[in-house]
């Protein structure tokens, strides 16, 4: 049954900071505090008989400069602004240095509001910048009056007297306005302790070492307006040349966020684009969804038709997404054959679910490839803000872990519910790192050789080793188990296969043929068209299917025991070699035996590690080799640590 909602306010979850919190508030006392100081000041200069502006060619000239900045930086149309702009920042600096706080407070909001206020109504976002820009500007007319210069209208801080001693004055002022500009937006900017994103962070950056060179200008904008007003219009095209710099180097940057296969946006876009998704619906008190989508045969199709066709057929799919998208939806595609769809408004966890149905019906409709009819089923894991999660990387993972249950229960779709899902946030954090360590290629493979008692090397046991950048070593049962219970194993046994096959194509290049045994999951057996992907894969490998031998336990028959027949018996018919691991530490093992396609039985270490000190386990071996050879199988005795247990085996 699918869960229904009312539309009761958003409940906000418990230990959060509410919206009345200190954290929420600190853009709205940014702007009081501002605005308290702009208005003193203009109180201050009403009352005083200073002027606001400077009239005459100079103060049209400087307007015409401010109307030239603000035409342009409302042409760029970005949707996405951090930081304000150097080009305002330069200009803001020079009318500081000439003529006091106040008429810079003016132009600086002037240019940030009207610039913010242009760009699809985030008048809201340009009156945040415009409030930190002047509280940036009082702090550095403080640094000026400290030096003993406050400028005004009347009586302006001539550049013509300036001399070498006013250079640390000048560029103390600058570097203040700079720095508390930026730590202000930094700070206002991230919402809730979740942080800015990445690209907040970048551009942010990029724009303070842009206004760092645009400030170098500041003063000669200063001597313009001392001498030769009239020119100061001319001083455009340097400020609008280097702002242009900064937006086409972030283009390119955003370039790197898009997929080049498809063209849809890739994970760090999703991320990026999740974190104001979620800002904005936490301001309107709203919900929003995360929709995972993953291909549940597109593995089977890539491993038999080929990776260009994969390609294709991937192609296909995007186009697809994108057609069935409802408005204001946005999808990406995270890799290999997951998809994400952000839904920045959701009415409800149910019109979220109904969306991710039309999704996965759209998706799992027939496609055609060259003439051949494909049919790619889909499943998709559904999480909400805030019910689920509070930042994009949970929401994620939230959508990852539904979107799993869906797939192990073949439901199609499936919303995230805490009471199933057994993941700590420690063991979901641990199962993220996991899928980018292989996605990165940093899984390695170890191979600990199988020798006969002759001293020969009978082959080779490919064990999966992970090295966490942070947790330092990490136990395969541990990484293992997340794999298994996470639905992550078929890409574990994947990459493994790949990666054993790889090498051994290089070793029998090198003249070496050895073959190698790699351990797959009852999940894996169980996945339709896993016999055909393996024959696909040892012949784009060029290994013969006699270097391979899988290692199993009996527990591939617990779940669907037909199906995992056929597939063992494909594997065999198409050559490959089957190993029954952990022999004995299953239930019925003589029954399973009869009914696996086998050609190894391993007995399972703890019987071998004691084997020279209990004799009960010692028996238990010679049984199980005495068994072993009457029907016919080879016997690897797992375990042996010394001598001793050599000489007993």
């Amino acid at each position: 049954m699918e869960p229904t909602e009312s539309a009761a306010p958003v409940p906000r979850p418990h230990g959060r900071v509410a919206p009345g919190g200190s954290t929420s508030r600190l853009p709205a006392i940014v702007v009081g505090i501002a605005a308290v100081l702009l208005a003193a000041g203009l109180q201050q200069a009403l009352t005083t008989g200073h002027g606001l502006f400077p009239g005459g060619v100079t103060g049209w000239s400087l307007a015409v400069l401010t109307g030239l900045i603000v035409g342009h930086l409302v042409a760029l149309g970005r949707d996405r602004w951090w930081g304000g702009t150097g080009s305002g920042a330069a200009l803001t600096l020079a009318v500081l240095l000439l003529y006091g706080w106040v008429p810079a407070g003016l132009v600086s909001l002037t240019v940030v509001t009207l610039v913010g206020a242009a760009r699809h109504h985030r008048w809201r976002q340009g009156l945040l910048h415009g409030a930190a820009d002047v509280l940036g500007v009082g702090a550095a007319a403080l640094i000026l009056a400290l030096f003993g210069d406050v400028p005004t209208v009347e009586q302006p801080w001539q550049p013509l007297d300036w001399t070498i001693g006013d250079l640390p004055e000048v560029v103390l002022a600058a570097t203040t306005y700079l720095v508390v500009t930026r730590l202000l937006l930094w700070y206002t900017l991230a919402p809730q302790g979740r942080g800015l994103p990445t690209a907040a962070r970048t551009a942010l950056l990029r724009q303070g070492l842009v206004a760092v060179a645009l400030l170098g200008i500041a003063p000669l904008i200063c001597a313009v307006a001392a001498s030769r007003p009239v020119l100061l219009p001319l001083f455009a095209v340097p400020l609008i040349a280097l702002d242009s710099t900064l937006w086409i180097a972030r283009a390119r940057a955003e370039e790197q966020l898009r997929d080049p296969l498809t063209g849809l946006p890739n994970r760090q876009w999703l991320l990026e684009r999740a974190w104001t998704a979620l800002e904005d619906a936490e301001g309107q008190g709203a919900r929003a969804a995360l929709v995972l989508i993953d291909l549940d045969r597109f593995r089977s199709v890539n491993d038999t038709l080929g990776h260009l066709a994969g390609d294709r057929l991937l192609l296909q799919i995007a186009d697809r997404l994108r057609l069935a998208l409802p408005r204001g939806a946005e999808a990406a595609r995270l890799g290999g054959d997951e998809f994400a769809v952000l839904l920045p408004t959701a009415d409800s966890t149910t019109s979220a679910q109904r969306v991710a149905r039309h999704l996965v019906a759209e998706l799992s409709s027939p496609l055609d490839l060259d003439g051949l009819t494909l049919v790619l089923e889909a499943s998709a894991g559904v999480a909400v803000f805030p019910d689920h999660a509070l930042d994009a990387e949970g929401l994620l993972r939230r959508a990852d872990v539904a979107m799993y249950q869906a797939k192990r229960d073949r439901t199609g779709v499936e919303v995230y519910e805490s009471k199933r899902d057994s993941n700590t946030p420690d063991r979901l954090g641990l199962l993220g790192d996991l899928r980018r360590a292989l996605d990165a290629h940093e899984v390695q493979l170890h191979y600990q050789p199988k020798v006969r008692f002759d001293g020969q090397v009978a082959g080779l046991e490919a064990l999966v080793r992970w090295v966490h950048p942070e947790r330092g070593k990490v136990p395969p049962d541990e990484f293992i188990a997340i794999a298994e219970s996470s639905g992550l194993m078929p890409h574990l046994t994947e990459y493994v296969l790949e990666t054993a096959l790889a090498q051994v194509a290089r070793w029998r290049a090198q003249g070496l043929d050895v073959p190698v045994a790699v351990n797959v999951s009852p999940r894996d057996v169980h996945t339709p068209g896993f016999a055909g992907a393996v024959a696909a894969r040892l012949a784009r490998h060029g290994v013969p299917a006699g270097s391979l031998q899988l290692e199993i336990t009996e527990h591939v028959l617990l779940e669907d025991p037909q199906r995992a027949a056929d597939t063992l018996n494909g594997l065999t018919g198409h050559g490959v070699k089957m190993s029954l691991d952990d022999f004995g530490t299953g239930y019925s093992s003589l029954v399973h035996l009869r009914r696996l396609p086998v050609s190894e039985l391993k007995i399972d270490r703890s019987f071998v590690a004691r084997l020279a000190v209990d004799t009960e386990d010692a028996e238990i071996v010679r049984c199980t080799v005495d068994l072993a050879h009457s029907l016919g199988l080879l016997v690897v005795a797992e375990g042996v640590e010394d001598d001793e247990t050599w000489e007993r085996l």
